[in-house]
Formats: C-alpha cells, structure tokens, sequence
C-alpha cells in the first residue's frame, strides 16, 4: 500500500511575516495529519525561516530547484545538494513546467538534476506533463514517455524507488482549471503502466502525486483514484487551512 504524500510549492512567495502567519497556522493544525506524508517547499532565501519557524515533526522540508553540478563552486547564483541537506530539505522538485517553460530546461538537465538530488540522497519530486496544446494534438503520451525516458536512461527504473513523480497538466497549473479525476487517473495508469514494462515491482512501489489546482474540494475524489498518490499544491499552499484541508483530504 502506496502511502500518500502532499507537497507544497510555494513558488516565488513569501515574506518573513507572512511565513511566521503560515507557518504558525501549519504548526497549530499538523495534529490533524494522520499518516500522510507532508511536505512543504519555500523559495531558497526562506528554507532556513521556514525551518526555524517549523515546531512539528509531521511536516518535512524540501526545495523547489537544485544545481546541477554535484559539489560547491563557482557557480554563481546556484544552490548545492549540500547546502539544501545543511538545512535538512528531504526533497526537491525538479523539473516543473515553470522551470522548463520559462527557464528552458532541457529534458537531459532535468535528468542530470535527477542524479545530482539522488547521489546527495534528496529525493527528487519529478515533474512531467503536457500542455493544452501537446494534449490536443494526441501527444500526451509521447510527452511524457520522453520526459521519464530522459531519467530512466539517466539512472535506470530501479532508482524509481528513491524517486517520487508528479503529473502537472501544465494547462491545469494556476489557472484554476483542474483535470477530472477520471482525467488524472488514466494519465497516472500511463505513467505507472511504462515503468511496470521495466519494473512492475518499482512501478507499483512509486509515488505518483497530481499537481494542477487541487483544493479541498477536489482533492477527496483525487486521492481516491488508484493510481494518484497524493499532489503537488501550489497556490492552496499558502493557506494553512486549505493545505491540512488537502493532506487530510485521503485520510
């Protein structure tokens, strides 16, 4: 039994104060997450504020980029996997439609960002999916097929199970769309059924979240589906009752 995991991505938000103002409400309400993992994913400059303001167990850390090269150097502007774990970040995303959109990552750069988390021992939130226009073009499948196939020839499928995956519908992020339930679940039997050709076993241990405007009141029926393992919450994040409304949604 695959066990579900929330994520929070901020993206580029946040204040100190408006961090204190969520971070005392995500303290306050944790006692009401059961046995869903949770984690949340400030912007780098917040990752320590967000850790010293975090007083319970049951919310973990992680970080919304990483570099690629594996060690500190001159690398101006860049974040190491050593100084993401100095500051105790279990996870990171890598590869949102954002960054591949707007900041032209490649699918090989994602795959080598891939490396990079796992060999640091930060476990990578790898996202996938398409666009409108790649979905209504019939060419979701060989979107993603060519995003996990990057990873898969990067690190192989059994590295799967240190790697947790994320299906955005990248027409479904911030626009207040989201896909049906019936939608998202025939897109993570997809990505399930590729890797199960490779490895049934990691295929039916990996964790696959939905990313694409869940809130509470979607997100029951989301977490319900066999193969949606729990989502990647941007904007519903930012408001403690909405994100423990979410990480309880499966509960």
């Amino acid at each position: 039994m695959r066990q579900l995991f929330v994520a929070g991505n901020w993206k580029m938000h946040g204040s100190k104060a408006s961090i204190m103002n969520l971070m005392t409400g995500l303290n306050k309400k944790s006692a009401e997450i059961g046995a869903t993992k949770v984690a949340i994913c400030p912007p780098t400059i917040y990752i320590d504020y967000a850790q010293k303001c975090l007083a319970t167990d049951k919310i973990a850390l992680g970080a919304q980029n990483i570099a690629i090269e594996p060690v500190q150097g001159a690398f101006t502007g860049e974040t190491s996997a050593e100084m993401l774990k100095d500051f105790g970040c279990q996870y990171v995303v890598i590869g949102h439609s954002e960054r591949r959109a707007i900041y032209g990552e490649t699918d090989s750069e994602i795959a080598q960002k891939v490396v990079t988390a796992l060999k640091a021992g930060i476990t990578p939130i790898l996202c996938v999916g398409e666009t409108l226009e790649e979905r209504e073009a019939g060419n979701l499948e060989k979107v993603i097929s060519t995003q996990l196939n990057a990873i898969i020839q990067a690190v192989g499928i059994d590295a799967f199970e240190r790697i947790v995956i994320a299906y955005e519908p990248v027409w479904a992020i911030g626009t207040g769309k989201t896909a049906s339930s019936a939608q998202a679940q025939e897109v993570h039997a997809f990505i399930r059924g590729q890797l199960a050709v490779l490895n049934a076993a990691v295929a039916e241990k990996v964790i696959i979240q939905y990313g694409g405007s869940v809130k509470p009141g979607n997100a029951k029926e989301l977490f319900a589906q066999p193969d949606i393992d729990g989502g990647l919450i941007g904007g519903a994040s930012l408001n403690a009752d909405d994100f423990i409304a979410i990480c309880t949604a499966g509960e």
